[in-house]
């Protein structure tokens, strides 16, 4: 498979950035190696490996979410200082 070309120039410009031609040529270099490892890579035989999300074996550490009861309405709003229909009143902050 042939590497694609990257027209560096173009993602700058699309980008909003102003590449002198140095740093244009300095991003190609770079692209192209990233490309060449990334042939590499592709080359390997994985067909005797099992695919892999990550490379430790994670597990949930958390509980289970199970329902219980909430904390009461009545304390919850108890220490509001206004309340309306079990609802806490604040200030108007938008106009």
């Amino acid at each position: 498979m042939d590497r694609p070309e990257i027209d560096v120039e173009f993602v700058a410009r699309l980008a909003r950035l102003d590449l002198s031609p140095e740093e244009t040529e300095l991003y190609q270099r770079q692209l192209e190696k990233i490309l060449d490892y990334f042939k590499r890579l592709s080359a390997i035989d994985t067909s005797g490996c099992d695919p892999t999300w990550h490379s430790i074996d994670l597990r949930n550490v958390l509980r289970p979410d199970e329902p219980r009861p909430s904390f009461p309405r009545g304390e919850m709003l108890s220490g509001a200082p206004e309340t309306d229909g079990g609802n806490y009143l604040v200030p108007k902050v938008v106009e």
